[in-house]
């Protein structure tokens, strides 16, 4: 009896930390309960197929005549009602707007877990279906996401020529380092820790290094504009700085919101007229941006070009 409860107690343990770990990182998720009507901006409601067999929940909102459309990724446990505050305002500069809910967020279908390769596949089949349904909206393409969001567009971007231009908000350098530090706050041993972080890789299917902004950043093709608050706690405006300095010289800028903690999306907002330039400077420029991107006093601005 004491052998075979020597036998099955490595097994119950794993059990134990691969539930553990299932239900530590799962998103919360949050149902819409506004549309872009609350905004005042006229909208479609859309339903996009994405991997294994599950739909995505999505907002366009169309700019008449436009030919360039941004695409919007939330961050972890967020939702594209909670970006609306933000992308507004692209909207309004002559932008179509696509928005989406990744799996298990929002109002997207569920799936086993959630993940920013997860995340990236979800935005690719939001891109895929954009060029099938509304080939003339986007001539141009550019990118925009938040948090885990941002790291899984700049995953996605890494290896695919399609977006003229990105925008990456308050993403992470290394998911490896916040996981380490999600599990150093449980207080759990260096080996227990090691060994759910493996585990965290061969759940999601992908090495970390693989995944983490520093490395995708290197490869990046299209314009970059990294935007980081500087009062962010939940990710340290270092992370924004070590990403830049990865990215291809010349490609990639810093542009850091005085004041902005990590989902500090209204308070970004008023700094968009900068994101909106950053885009028109590279080509992905609404009919109406010359009356709505006027760029911040210098005074306010702090950008840092690599």
């Amino acid at each position: 009896m004491i052998l075979l409860t020597l036998l099955l107690l490595p097994a119950t343990l794993l059990g134990l930390l691969a539930l553990a770990v299932q239900l530590g990182f799962r998103a919360p998720r949050r149902r819409a309960h506004h549309d872009p009507g609350a905004f005042g901006l006229d909208f479609e409601t859309c339903t996009i197929p994405t991997r294994r067999g599950r739909r995505l929940f999505a907002w366009l909102l169309p700019a008449p005549d436009a030919e360039a459309t941004l695409v919007v990724l939330h961050g972890w446990g967020s939702s594209a009602e909670l970006m609306l505050p933000l992308a507004a305002p692209f909207r309004r500069a002559g932008l179509n707007v696509l928005l989406f809910d990744a799996r298990s967020h929002g109002n997207s279908d569920g799936d086993t877990f959630s993940s920013l390769p997860r995340f990236a596949e979800d935005l690719g089949a939001a891109v895929d279906w954009l060029r099938r349904s509304h080939p003339a909206r986007c001539r141009r393409l550019a990118l925009l996401g938040h948090s885990v969001g941002a790291g899984a567009t700049l995953y996605y971007a890494a290896d695919n020529p399609l977006p003229d231009a990105v925008i990456s908000i308050a993403a992470f350098a290394d998911p490896a380092e916040v996981t380490e530090g999600y599990l150093r706050a449980l207080r759990l041993p260096r080996w227990l820790a090691r060994l759910a972080t493996r585990h965290v890789e061969w759940r999601i299917g992908h090495r970390f290094a693989e995944i983490a902004p520093l490395h995708t950043a290197t490869r990046i093709g299209c314009p970059l504009l990294l935007v980081h608050g500087t009062a962010d706690t939940s990710v340290s405006p270092r992370d924004a700085r070590r990403i830049l300095e990865r990215a291809p010289t010349g490609r990639a800028r810093l542009y850091e919101v005085p004041g902005a903690g990590h989902d500090s999306v209204e308070h970004i907002e008023q700094h968009v007229g900068t994101l909106i330039a950053f885009l028109a400077e590279h080509g992905v420029r609404g009919l109406c941006h010359a009356g709505a991107a006027t760029p911040e006093p210098a005074s306010t601005r702090c950008v840092v070009a690599r």
